[in-house]
Order: structure tokens, then C-alpha cells, then sequence
């Protein structure tokens, strides 16, 4: 495999380790568990830390499995850099604690994971404002942006009500105002968008899911795509300013956020990763089927009021999903009819698993109002479109048939 070469997205993430040389001809990255590295020439160890010459210099600031890792999600967002967190929240942490000060301002849309949402509550807590919106609408952004807007967030498929934001319209409203645009990928996938097509400025991954896919390891994601001009964004500390300036938010992130907050990915966790990740698009294709089938078929009955699924031509963003996206995801919601209770119908479901998880191999179901989404009261809920009998469904890789027909039963009580 050569670097000039253009290949697909499969080929390019099962090759990337080989990119650079490995240990006994390992077809992986090796599991490196040492949190330290030693030089033979101190100088070495001084320039390193300097940030003159590549290398590692303790484990919560890099790590070789982790790099490898971070080079594989980099190829597939299309980036200029990568940096691996602990955790998808530890990532969108990241951005707040180290480009945000007392004073800025935050527009992010309203239709959010419910943790992001208790995020940016932690966040205005601590001196920033921060608006929330109805980003379905590039005109309720433009709305919210005053002199002291840093960045716009959002999902690109809200979890778990599936609304879309105009997140073409919202990029360009960012490159004209000099505003970071931040896009949580996580529902979508690289493999099924970019968003670095739509001008994001950061990307987030929660590699947890659909990227590492199998539910046995925790991890985060941040690529600058290379699109933002860090000349143009207040708050980077001058120390960081001896960089090129296309490295300068990176190299801020990556101090003031891995390095003084911790959140650091472990190399057992990035290797269970970057195995799953090599599987991906298999597996997408796979559960984008399945859901769309599931979906159809839940929105046929009328036991089932609503059906949330950007797949459906019946959802508000179908034509926008369908322009903007290689599918249509693996997760969607659905509310049931009044007198049947959610939780019986859950309880009947064979093959659907009660768990809070997404991006697993196996379907999981859970019940939003009363889990991920009952910290924050009935009167935001409701707010955001999340009816009482919400169930959220993450569709895995099960044969097509035996979930309809498991979902199909658990409906005739």
C-alpha cells in the first residue's frame, strides 16, 4: 500500500497502521502499556517537551497505541489532526475547558444528548453564556450570535429525537462571521458524512460507538479539519503561538485539556478501537438496513403514534438527511400509542436489550424520559420533543427478519 494512492474508506483504515513501521512486522499497532518513555540524550527529552522534535513524553499526553489510533480517525474524517479522549464527552469537555473563557458566548442547538445538554448547563455555570437553539434553522443561529460567539455546536442526528441541523447553512454562516463550528458526528458516523464537507471547523466521535462498535471500550475523538483560522480566535495563549497557526487550537486542546485535565485515552481501550473500526462500514450498512426496515414497519402500526427516523419520508429533514448523508443511521425513536405501557413493552422484547448504549452490534432499546433524559424535568423534556413513552432504539447487525419480528410481538402484548 503506498501513500499516493487514493483508496476506499475500508482499505485505507485496515492499512493505516503499516503506514509506519511496526515492531516484528505486527499487522496492528501494538498494545504499548508503558505511561513513560525514556531518551538516551536528555537534550532529546528537552526538545520533545518543547515541542521541537516529535516523540512521547508521558502517558496522559500521548501514547504510541493511541497515536496510532488517532491517525486512523484522522484519515477518516479527512483531517489535519487528531486527538483521542477517554470518552466522547471528555472530547466535547475538551473544547470548553480549553478555548472558552469568562465573558464568551456558546450557540449550541437545543436537540443535544442529554449529557452534552447538562454540559453546556455545567459550562454556563462558570461564566459563559450559552444559548440554545433550534438548529434545524440557520436563521435561529444567526438569531443567537452576538460580538462574543466562540463557537456554534451541534449533533449532526440529535440523540434521541433524530431532528437534523441545517448543518450546511449553519457551516457557511460560520466561515462568514469567523465563528469555530463544532459538529458531533457520532451518530452519523465517517462513514456515512464528513463534516468537514459542511465546513466544520472541530469534528467529535464518540469512538465508543458506531467506530469501535462492539460495546467493550470507552473513547473520544477531536480532528481539526483544517478549515478554521486559529489567527482569527481570541484565546489562544501565546505559548502555543510558536507553532504554525494551523497547529495552534490543537496544541492548545491538547495541553490545557489531555494534559491538565487528564482525560487521557488508555492504549488497551484504543486498540479495542482501532480493531472495531476496521470493521465499520460492514457493520453500518448493515444496521442502516435494519433500522430503515424496523422503522417502516413500526410506523405501520397503529399501535405506534410516531415514528422518528430521518429514513422516513414522513420526518421533517428526510430530503436534507438524504442530500447530506451516505444513510441514515443506526438509531432512531418511536413513541407507542396511550394505554400501552413502555415498560411492558420493552420487558417483551427478546432480542432487544434494555441498555443505554448506541453503535453496539447488538439492538439496544431504553426508555428516554424516564433514564438519559429524566435529570433535567418534564418541562425541558417536553421542550425538546420527548413525549413520556419515548423509546429509543440502536439497531445492531441482527438478521433483518428476527427483528421485526421481535419488535412486531412484544406490540401484541
Amino acid at each position: 500500500m503506498t501513500d499516493t494512492k487514493k483508496y476506499g474508506f475500508t482499505t485505507t483504515i485496515l492499512h493505516s497502521d503499516r503506514q509506519k513501521p511496526i515492531e516484528h512486522g505486527s499487522l496492528h499497532k501494538p498494545i504499548h502499556t508503558s505511561v513513560t518513555f525514556g531518551y538516551r540524550d536528555a537534550r532529546q527529552l528537552a526538545e520533545v517537551f518543547q515541542g521541537k522534535q516529535p516523540g512521547f513524553r508521558y502517558g496522559r499526553q500521548g501514547n504510541p497505541t493511541v497515536s496510532a489510533l488517532e491517525e486512523k480517525v484522522n484519515r477518516m474524517e479527512q483531517g489535519m489532526a487528531t486527538i483521542c479522549f477517554s470518552t466522547g464527552m471528555a472530547a466535547i469537555a475538551a473544547v470548553a475547558q480549553a478555548l472558552l473563557r469568562e465573558g464568551d458566548h456558546v450557540v449550541s442547538s437545543a436537540f443535544l444528548f442529554g449529557n452534552t445538554n447538562s454540559l453546556w448547563q455545567t459550562v454556563s455555570g462558570q461564566g459563559v453564556d450559552v444559548s440554545m437553539v433550534d438548529a434545524t434553522e440557520v436563521a435561529n443561529v444567526e438569531a443567537a450570535i452576538t460580538a462574543n460567539t466562540r463557537l456554534v455546536f451541534v449533533e449532526t442526528i440529535a440523540n434521541p429525537r433524530t431532528q437534523i441541523a441545517d448543518l450546511k447553512r449553519i457551516g457557511q454562516l460560520c466561515r462568514d462571521r469567523g465563528i469555530l463550528y463544532v459538529v458531533d458526528n457520532t451518530m452519523t458516523s465517517p462513514y456515512l458524512f464528513r463534516p468537514k464537507m459542511v465546513g466544520a471547523s472541530l469534528v467529535v466521535n464518540a469512538l465508543t460507538k458506531s467506530i469501535g462498535g462492539h460495546g467493550n471500550a470507552l473513547g473520544g475523538s477531536l480532528t481539526d479539519t483544517g478549515l478554521f483560522d486559529w489567527t482569527k480566535f481570541p484565546n489562544i495563549i501565546e505559548t502555543y503561538k510558536r507553532y504554525v497557526p494551523a497547529q495552534w487550537g490543537m496544541a492548545q486542546i491538547r495541553a490545557k485539556s489531555l494534559r491538565d485535565f487528564g482525560g487521557a485515552l488508555g492504549p488497551e481501550a484504543a486498540h479495542h478501537i482501532a480493531v472495531g473500526a476496521e470493521t465499520m462500514a460492514l457493520r453500518m450498512e448493515r444496521e442502516c438496513t435494519n433500522a430503515l426496515a424496523l422503522a417502516r414497519m413500526l410506523e405501520a402500526d397503529d399501535r405506534v403514534a410516531a415514528v422518528h427516523y430521518p429514513g422516513l419520508p414522513s420526518h421533517p429533514q428526510h430530503k436534507l438527511a438524504t442530500e447530506l448523508f451516505g444513510g441514515y443511521g443506526s438509531l432512531f425513536s418511536f413513541e407507542l400509542k396511550d394505554g400501552i405501557d413502555c415498560f411492558d413493552y420493552l420487558n417483551r422484547l427478546k432480542l432487544g436489550i434494555p441498555a443505554s448504549n448506541l453503535g453496539d452490534t447488538r439492538t439496544l432499546v431504553i426508555p428516554v424520559a424516564h433514564t438519559i433524559f429524566y435529570e433535567m424535568g418534564a418541562e425541558r423534556r417536553a421542550s425538546m420533543g420527548i413525549a413520556e413513552s419515548l423509546i429509543r432504539v440502536s439497531v445492531g447487525i441482527e438478521d433483518t427478519d428476527d427483528l421485526l419480528d421481535d419488535f412486531r410481538q412484544a406490540l401484541e402484548g
